[in-house]
C-alpha cells in the first residue's frame, strides 16, 4: 500500500507572524518533551497514548483539493491550542488517510474520534461507532458532532462578517439569512440544523435564518430564497454550514444573490469547539440531544 502524504505538512503552510512561529516551535517542543521521561529516557509510545488519548478528527472527505488543506489548517490550530496532544486525521471517504488506516497507525491505547460533521446523521450514528469497534487494539469512543453549539454559531457569524455582513444589515425588514447545509435523511440532522439556525438568528439580533440543504432534505437553497422573497425578504445572505470547501458548499454559494460566507474551516472557534467535544467525550458529558445510537464504545484491551 502506498504510504499517504503526511497529515500536517507544516512546511507548506505560510507563517503569518513571528508570534505564530514561536507558537508552533513551542507546540513542537512540547510534543518532543512529552516523549521523554524525567530521567531522560524515552517513554514507550503505548504509555503516552494511554495517559492522553489520541484525538482522531474524522472528516468526510471531498474531491475539492481545498478541503484537505482546510482541515489540516484546522488541526494545526488545535495543536497550537493544546501542545503535546496527539492529533490525527482520518476520512470517511474520498481522501487519504482513510479512518481505518489512521486507527491502525495509532497503535494500542486510547482514542477519541471527533467527527468534523455539524449534526447527527448516518456517519455519526453508525459509521464512526463501527469503525471504533473494528479497531480492536484501541479503547475508542466517539464524540458528539460539532453542532449545534454556541462556538459553532460564533464561527458562522465570523464568516458572515468576513463576507461583508454588517450588524446594521439586520435592522432591515428585507434582510434574512439562509443557512446552507449538506442535508441528511436522518430527521435529527434537520433538528440540529434548525437549532443552529435559531441560535444564529439570536446572534444576528433576530434576523430570520432559514436552513436549506444541498441534498437529501428540503428545501434546497433556491427554494428557500424564493420563499423568503415571497415574504419580502430580498436582502439575503448565505451562511455556509460546512466544515470545509466541497461540491455542496460551492453549489450552495453559487445560488446566493448577495453575501455568501466561506465554509467554517480553521476559524479559531472551530478549533476550540473540536477540543471541547474531545474533552466532553473523555468526561462522559454528552450534549442534551445525544449524539450516538449507543453508549461510547470501549474496545477490549
Amino acid at each position: 500500500m502506498t504510504e499517504p502524504a503526511p497529515e500536517h505538512p507544516r512546511d507548506a503552510l505560510p507563517l503569518d507572524s513571528t508570534a505564530q512561529l514561536l507558537t508552533r516551535i513551542t507546540a513542537q517542543l512540547g510534543t518532543q518533551l512529552s516523549l521523554v521521561s524525567p530521567n531522560g529516557t524515552r517513554r514507550p509510545m503505548h504509555r503516552i497514548r494511554r495517559s492522553t488519548p489520541t484525538l482522531v478528527a474524522v472528516a468526510h472527505g471531498s474531491r475539492d483539493p481545498q478541503a484537505l488543506c482546510t482541515v489540516l489548517e484546522l488541526l494545526d490550530r488545535v495543536r497550537e491550542l493544546r501542545p503535546g496532544l496527539d492529533v490525527r486525521l482520518g476520512h470517511i471517504e474520498l481522501n487519504e488517510p482513510l479512518l481505518p488506516d489512521t486507527l491502525d497507525r495509532v497503535g494500542r491505547g486510547d482514542a477519541v474520534l471527533v467527527p468534523l460533521l455539524l449534526g447527527r446523521g448516518h456517519h455519526v450514528r453508525h459509521d464512526l461507532p463501527l469503525a471504533a469497534a473494528a479497531a480492536c487494539h484501541l479503547r475508542a469512543r466517539v464524540a458528539a458532532p460539532l453542532g449545534p453549539h454556541p462556538l459553532l454559531v460564533e464561527a458562522l457569524y465570523g464568516r458572515l462578517v468576513e463576507a461583508g455582513w454588517r450588524d446594521e444589515d439586520g435592522t432591515s425588514r428585507s434582510a434574512a439569512v439562509v443557512l446552507a447545509a449538506a442535508g441528511s435523511r436522518d430527521p435529527d440532522s434537520d433538528v440540529d440544523a434548525r437549532r443552529s439556525a435559531a441560535m444564529l438568528s439570536d446572534r444576528l439580533g433576530g434576523v430570520p435564518v432559514v436552513p436549506a440543504y444541498a441534498s437529501a432534505a428540503t428545501p434546497d437553497v433556491p427554494t428557500a430564497l424564493r420563499a423568503l422573497a415571497a415574504r419580502g425578504r430580498h436582502r439575503v445572505a448565505l451562511a455556509s454550514y460546512f466544515t470545509a470547501p466541497g461540491r455542496f458548499a460551492t453549489v450552495s454559494a453559487a445560488a446566493a444573490p448577495g453575501v455568501a460566507a466561506a465554509p467554517l474551516g480553521a476559524h479559531p472557534a472551530m478549533a476550540r469547539l473540536l477540543l471541547h467535544r474531545y474533552d466532553q467525550a473523555l468526561t462522559g458529558a454528552a450534549p442534551a440531544h445525544g449524539a450516538l445510537t449507543r453508549p461510547p464504545l470501549r474496545a477490549g484491551a
